[in-house]
């Protein structure tokens, strides 16, 4: 799928479908590969979808934050002279989206936060692995899943690519740090906005009491579960996902 990656000044992107924009924003691990379930499923329905290119790891080290990187998601829609779209964020994507919602509402159609941060930051410290040889990294990746099979071999060699780099280490933990300091939970009640919270039963990153204080906090939530998955329900069971959001769009009329 990177292949595919459309280039312009400084973002990158890939695109497909028309209609209602879905902005689909990847975590701090996310190659936009993790997408390709929900990206094939609904382009091909009346929806544009778009997986921007996050810069994580190309910011100053001063400005590799969560506020920042919200401003990179504005700057990309007026770019693309997007008004509104529906944005859909795992782990850190979903927190960039959050606090996007928190500034821009009025460019929000509506949230789709799948295994997101923003009141449980904790786990981005915690569970981003530490430098060591290639079985413990393997390992380490298994564990974010409930199926470790999930852990391709191309999924663990991105991680051990990352933790490997002392660049990417260190925005790393900048963002972790930014992460605590951007928590959502006074923001939340504010954001009246259709969301749809699809989590993994047995995510170990962001545990389920997470999201079941999402759905308490955000005033217009709806709830979903997804058993025998752990944090990236989208990569685990892509058609259950694709299932549930296309049956949660269409009860919305979004």
């Amino acid at each position: 799928m990177d292949n595919n990656l459309i280039k312009e000044g400084k973002f990158s992107y890939i695109e497909a479908g028309e209609g209602q924009p879905i902005i689909i924003l990847h975590g701090l691990m996310g190659a936009l590969s993790n997408f390709d379930g929900v990206f094939n499923y609904f382009s091909k329905k009346d929806y544009k979808v778009i997986i921007p290119v996050l810069p994580i790891y190309n910011l100053p080290l001063l400005k590799t934050n969560v506020k920042n990187i919200s401003k990179f998601l504005k700057e990309f829609m007026i770019h693309k002279k997007i008004d509104k779209a529906i944005l859909l964020g795992n782990s850190l994507g979903g927190h960039i989206a959050l606090y996007f919602a928190k500034l821009n509402l009025k460019n929000v159609t509506g949230l789709v936060l799948a295994g997101s941060s923003g009141l449980y930051e904790k786990s981005l410290g915690d569970t981003y692995p530490k430098r060591g040889n290639y079985e413990y990294i393997k390992t380490k990746t298994q564990e974010v899943f409930y199926n470790p099979e999930v852990a391709t071999k191309e999924v663990v060699d991105e991680v051990f690519a990352s933790v490997n780099d002392r660049s990417r280490v260190i925005k790393t933990l900048a963002i972790a740090k930014s992460a605590i300091r951007h928590n959502m939970a006074k923001d939340l009640p504010k954001m009246n906005v259709p969301a749809c919270i699809i989590w993994g039963k047995q995510d170990h990153v962001t545990p389920p009491e997470v999201a079941v204080d999402f759905e308490r906090l955000l005033p217009d939530a709806n709830l979903y579960w997804i058993d025998k998955c752990g944090h990236a329900t989208m990569m685990e069971h892509p058609d259950e996902f694709n299932k549930i959001l296309e049956s949660w769009l269409t009860e919305r009329k979004l």
